[in-house]
């Protein structure tokens, strides 16, 4: 989901700051009743681990180009199901922060598009994900469940490309938009298995995960 750089420019890269300013500001409301909630050393393994999950996905795992961005294993529904909303965010941020510091300098420019890409679906799936898993624990999910989620999450993510793609260059883009959503169901196949395989190694895990799992994994 990485735009390439250079496609949103000049004034208009003033409207991505303004979207990941709110973005950041919404992450550290829910870091901050996260933290009430559980305590700061929780918080900071989980933040910790959503960082090393999502620097992998983006550097090490497989992605490749397709049209206007490229198609990443993101696993933002795995992240969110096991480490909460908040730490996911932070791990989101910080994973593509690492990434663009040390590995892409080229797509810092970048940075504040590519991390509302991110983020705002996330907070829309948490949304979500507090009505549709009321009175459940997260490892009683079935499957339908969690395909729900992933396809919310991964659908907000080809949505704000697409929004960027026509912000930046008009409807004649339409094309490689329609190119990169395409891709991104191969995504929308494979991140819910291994979302599902995650719960269950972390429901096999109870007892043993304190602190390192939000409440809600284990607590309707």
């Amino acid at each position: 989901m990485h735009i390439e750089p250079g496609l949103v420019h000049g004034a208009k890269m003033g409207f991505a700051a303004v979207t990941a300013a709110g973005s950041a500001t919404y992450m550290l409301r829910a870091a901050l009743k996260d933290i009430v909630g559980s305590n700061p050393l929780s918080f900071i393994a989980r933040s910790a681990m959503a960082t090393v999950g999502t620097f992998v996905c983006f550097e090490v795992l497989p992605h490749y180009v397709a049209g206007v961005s490229e198609v990443h294993f993101i696993m933002g529904t795995a992240l969110f199901l096991l480490m909460g909303m908040a730490p996911a965010a932070v791990g989101l941020a910080l994973g593509l922060l690492i990434q663009g510091l040390f590995f892409a300098p080229w797509d810092m420019p970048m940075y504040a598009v590519n991390v509302t890409t991110l983020l705002v679906p996330l907070f829309a799936m948490g949304a979500v994900a507090k009505r549709m898993t009321a009175g459940r624990a997260y490892v009683d999910l079935a499957y339908s469940d969690v395909l729900k989620l992933s396809a919310l999450y991964q659908g907000g993510v080809v949505a704000w490309v697409a929004f960027w793609v026509f912000f930046a260059q008009g409807f004649g883009a339409v094309d490689s938009v329609l190119t990169f959503g395409a891709s991104y169901m191969v995504v929308l196949l494979v991140e819910p298995i291994f979302d599902l395989g995650a719960l269950a190694a972390a429901k096999a895990l109870k007892g043993r995960t304190n602190g390192l799992v939000t409440d809600r994994v284990y607590n309707a």
